[in-house]
């Protein structure tokens, strides 16, 4: 019997509304990755820090998951990001172990492969970088094609004027109906310079910055760090429109939302050294109701680990040149505290960062850190860490602080600028500004070795050319950037 006009309807609309369900429970989750550039490890007012105040990181955090013990395997820009993209450990990314060099065509990185399978993949601001991509082939940056027409007049001077929501906007509008997405937000702060006295004007209050024990007690530093704070908190505003935007679009709970830095802040002794403040950087994650949320994880991440969790969620097998290790497993599994107890180290490398060298010749460092210490091998003990004293220590950003440390010939000199010893060994747990090095302290012998011998086995294991006898590759790596402070050409002007 032939069905009546309204059964044949029902009928109808239960098969539309059994196969919307089929599909949106089948869709796979989008990801967007929320970076900012020379960001620290806790300035966030979820911290409890005063003199700042980031409500959506916040909002991340608390409707999320918050990682404590999260750590870039080198702390400068382009060397930190390869190993984002990668998978893979700093020493093990060729040239781009270096910044200001190139990106090298050996490995595949998670937003081509997940283009490759089907996802929508864009860039705004700042991806891999600086360094070249071009010459090695690729047709865009690594981290993905750029979304950068959209622009604002920032409020201060030393903020970029891409409007990092609105073109995340833009590329949501130019996606197909219900395909699943991959957006790398690289936003430019609190990167330097800043417009000094900025914070203060805003209305910061000096008294309610403490600094760290490596730096004098000092209001030009403070001020500084308040200056810093407010591209924290534009950084943060951009964060909150991205959620609205992914609210308006009904996306916000299917997307899996990371929210971290590339290194820490850009001040001495910080960025680009090899000390606690400098690799260890902020993570939280958001995922709706496919995490629980409101927990604190203490197990060690490291930026090689995002490619493969990236994979991972999408269903897709991480290629064998992936190191790194997914941590969707410890996101998922409703647990606090240490959830893997397998996560119990990092490593972190340096070779060259910025010139001001002869010959661009770079610091090379390792160094492993745990729970508890962090145990560092300077290779070049009688080389200036920072760079070269005649041409400004290139290895650190100019900033008020900068100049001012430099005026003072005193041990807070020494301890930004100084040679350092060929080990150093920190109790991380009751010194996390690095200020006691316990390597000669016969009491921490065994420690010592233990860490060294740790460090030395596992570097072997996984391909270091400083430990498989081909130590001078770093050396024929060539410096792509603009060269005003080269050593070559600081003596020639002279």
């Amino acid at each position: 019997m032939p069905l009546s006009r309204r059964s044949f309807l029902r009928n109808s609309f239960r098969f539309a509304l059994g196969s919307s369900l089929a599909q949106a429970q089948s869709r796979r989750p989008n990801i967007l990755f929320f970076i900012a550039d020379d960001w620290s490890s806790r300035h966030a007012s979820f911290f409890g820090v005063p003199w700042l105040k980031t409500p959506n990181f916040d909002r991340v955090a608390r409707e999320g998951v918050v990682f404590t013990n999260t750590f870039t395997s080198n702390p400068k820009c382009s060397p930190s990001r390869a190993t984002i993209l990668t998978g893979r450990n700093s020493w093990q990314t060729r040239e781009a172990i270096n910044h200001y060099s190139i990106f090298p065509p050996d490995f595949p990185v998670y937003p081509q492969i997940l283009a490759d399978n089907g996802y929508h993949v864009g860039l705004t601001g700042k991806g891999w970088g600086p360094g070249e991509f071009k010459v090695t082939g690729w047709k865009h940056n690594p981290a993905g094609p750029s979304y950068n027409s959209k622009t604002y007049q920032p409020p201060y001077k030393g903020m970029a004027a891409n409007d990092y929501a609105a073109n995340f906007e833009d590329f949501l509008a130019r996606r197909k109906a219900a395909q699943p997405f991959c957006f790398w937000l690289g936003s430019q702060e609190p990167h330097r310079f800043y417009e000094e006295g900025s914070g203060l004007r805003a209305g910061k209050q000096l008294a309610d910055v403490k600094l760290p024990g490596y730096w004098p007690d000092q209001n030009l530093i403070k001020s500084d760090l308040l200056d810093y704070a407010l591209e924290v908190e534009s950084n943060d505003r951009h964060l909150g429109r991205v959620l609205a935007a992914l609210e308006q679009a009904g996306e916000l709970d299917d997307t899996m939302i990371v929210v971290t830095s590339d290194h820490g802040m850009p001040f001495p002794r910080v960025k680009g050294q090899i000390y606690e403040e400098g690799f260890h950087i902020p993570l939280a994650v958001r995922y709706g109701k496919h995490i629980q949320p409101g927990r604190v994880i203490d197990d060690i991440i490291n930026t090689r680990d995002f490619a493969p969790t990236f994979l991972e969620l999408a269903g897709l097998k991480p290629p064998s040149s992936m190191t790194g290790k997914s941590f969707l497993d410890v996101l998922k599994s409703g647990k606090s505290g240490i959830v893997d107890a397998s996560r119990d180290a990092m490593i972190i490398a340096k070779e060259r960062h910025d010139i001001g060298r002869p010959n661009d010749a770079g610091y090379p460092v390792r160094a492993i850190r745990t729970h508890q210490w962090l145990y560092i091998r300077n290779y070049l003990p009688d080389v200036w860490p920072a760079g070269m004293p005649e041409t400004g220590y290139r290895d650190v950003d100019d900033s008020p602080t900068k100049t001012f440390l430099l005026s003072r010939f005193d041990d807070y000199y020494k301890l930004n600028f100084g040679k350092r010893p060929h080990e150093e060994l920190y109790r991380i747990s009751s010194d996390p500004d690095c200020l006691q090095n316990l390597a000669r302290n016969l009491d921490h012998a065994l420690v010592l070795r233990e860490l060294r011998s740790r460090l030395e086995s596992t570097l072997r294991q996984e391909g270091d050319p400083r430990f498989n006898g081909n130590a001078s590759f770093f050396d024929t790596i060539q410096y792509t950037g603009p060269r005003p402070h080269a050593y070559e050409n600081f003596i020639r002007n002279q």
